[in-house]
């Protein structure tokens, strides 16, 4: 058993220099079970004195990236760095200071008693005062939509105050530059994985999500990640219902046509017929199309071992 575990907190920022410090500041400087505790701030190509700011707080790590690369990339480039300096544990805040810092270590317990491989703040976003009625709706709407497609309870599927064990964290592959809060529940649904929720506090908000533009901004994109991701990883399920979408209609209008010409109008019916015979066709190539897509998502598991293998073995080393 590992007897020191090194905690790594990473804070994603853009044009933060007026809060960073601050979120720096209520920072733990100990956690019970934690022997090493590190900083790590990913400067996403911020125009202001964001990096500068972050290395006068006492940061000890900071990336500043040289062109803006989005929030997904951003949290993905700090999750490589922290397996590289060695972390076991990496817990993702955000820099305005959104999360209540003094339950970083509620956060971390499941980890640490060997219950989750990622665990997840819960804000409690059906009451959460900061949040419009619309957006409440929306987002426990949003959480229930992944917990069907991801197959794992979810009350706060957007919060991005998580902590993932090294092991949770290399097999974290975030494909998208918009968000990895949606995307990497699915995933680690599809794997099996251990995925625990605490609840946590937020401070006041102060300043409006740069993230959710709007609804209809945040809709759209989301519900793009959400359907990339599920059927990337759940493809033969996606495909079959697609697919079983088309055969039932071609049935129904075959059963149709049959009752006709049974009683001796199918003369007149011979269009429906047709039609039937091509949505029975199309549904059948759809069906084929999701057990090819299957079995390439076979294949892309088995290079995501071997990638997770690989990156293991070159972190290790």
């Amino acid at each position: 058993m590992q007897t020191s575990l090194k905690l790594i907190i990473q804070i994603p920022c853009l044009n933060e220099a007026q809060n960073i410090a601050q979120t720096v500041q209520v920072l733990p400087r100990e956690i019970p079970g934690i022997n090493e505790l590190e900083y790590l701030v990913i400067d996403d190509g911020s125009t202001d004195d964001t990096s500068q700011v972050a290395h006068q707080s006492g940061v000890h790590h900071v990336i500043t990236l040289p062109h803006h690369v989005g929030l997904a990339t951003a949290f993905t480039i700090g999750l490589e760095t922290s397996l590289g300096l060695g972390a076991d544990i990496i817990v993702n805040t955000d820099a305005d200071n959104q999360y209540n810092a003094e339950d970083i270590p509620q956060l971390i317990e499941p980890i640490l008693s060997g219950r989750a491989d990622i665990v997840i703040g819960d804000r409690g976003v059906g009451s959460l005062e900061l949040f419009s009625p619309a957006k409440r709706i929306l987002q426990r709407f949003g959480s229930w939509i992944i917990g069907q497609a991801s197959s794992l309870d979810t009350p706060d599927a957007t919060s991005g105050f998580r902590a993932f064990t090294r092991t949770a964290a290399l097999r974290t592959l975030v494909m998208n530059d918009y968000s990895y809060t949606l995307e990497t529940l699915i995933q680690a649904g599809a794997r099996n994985m251990a995925v625990e929720y605490v609840p946590v506090r937020t401070n006041e908000q102060v300043r409006p999500s740069r993230l959710m533009r709007g609804i209809p901004d945040y809709l759209a994109h989301s519900s793009t990640i959400i359907l990339r991701a599920y059927t990337m990883y759940r493809p033969l399920r996606v495909f079959t219902i697609i697919s079983l979408i088309f055969l039932l209609a071609g049935l129904i209008g075959s059963g149709r046509f049959l009752y006709f010409f049974a009683i001796g109008q199918g003369a007149g019916h011979v269009q429906s017929l047709i039609l039937s015979a091509v949505m029975l066709i199309v549904g059948f190539q759809i069906f084929l199309i999701g057990l090819v897509a299957d079995l390439i998502g076979f294949n892309r598991k088995v290079l995501e071992e071997v990638l997770y293998r690989l990156r293991r073995q070159e972190l290790d080393k």
